[in-house]
């Protein structure tokens, strides 16, 4: 979808600037939550790849349960941090920004990616900020959540880990999930963005 947001060029700007150029003695971090992650107990196996046929995937499954993923990106070096949920509330929200902030003592200064859903501003995270100057939010535009750098590592643990894999529950997608992210940044690189068409400019709609 085209944004509607009359700040668009501004916002896509500020955040963009973070990505090529970010303050110095800064960290910045693209944050969201993937919802509703289900835990899926196929019940017949994925036939593999063949000659000439494609990979199958059986209908019938049993559904365990769902939980929420806490990503953090960091946009200099790639590698993420990742905690999982029961649900995706605004206190979960500021538990897993505290467990950045405290893994990031080094930092003068984090700056933090993120979408406008609304458990990102509520009081208590307004409190949070208040308590913590050194923590600074840049909102996507709206409709512009592929401007957050996350997205491309959630698609890419849907495919890796969540379209094909075999949860027997739970505790048993979370601990695949956070597996996952361990071996994932052992060899992290950050994304590198190309601009294939730079006569071409990102219109808003009026």
């Amino acid at each position: 979808m085209m944004s509607n947001d009359p700040a668009f060029e501004q916002k896509a700007a500020d955040i963009i600037a973070l990505y090529l150029k970010p303050p110095q003695h800064a960290a910045v971090f693209c944050v969201d939550e993937k919802t509703a992650v289900q835990a899926l107990d196929r019940l017949d196996p994925v036939l593999p790849l063949s000659p000439g046929r494609a990979e199958r995937h059986g209908f019938e499954y049993y559904r365990h349960g769902t939980l929420s993923l806490y990503a953090a990106l960091d946009v200099k070096t790639g590698k993420v941090e990742g905690k999982t949920t029961a649900r995706h509330t605004s206190a979960d929200f500021i538990a897993f920004l505290r467990d950045v902030v405290g893994k990031t003592r080094w930092a003068r200064e984090i700056h933090i990616v993120l979408d406008n859903l609304s458990a990102h501003k509520t009081a208590a995270v307004q409190e949070f900020l208040d308590e913590t100057p050194k923590v600074r939010f840049h909102f996507t535009p709206t409709y512009s959540s592929w401007l957050n750098q996350v997205e491309l590592w959630f698609a890419k643990i849907q495919r890796d880990v969540i379209d094909r894999g075999v949860f027997t529950s739970v505790a048993d997608l979370s601990r695949k999930i956070r597996k996952y992210i361990q071996a994932y940044c052992k060899s992290a690189k950050p994304f590198r963005w190309t601009y294939t068409d730079p006569r071409r400019r990102i219109k808003v709609t009026q």
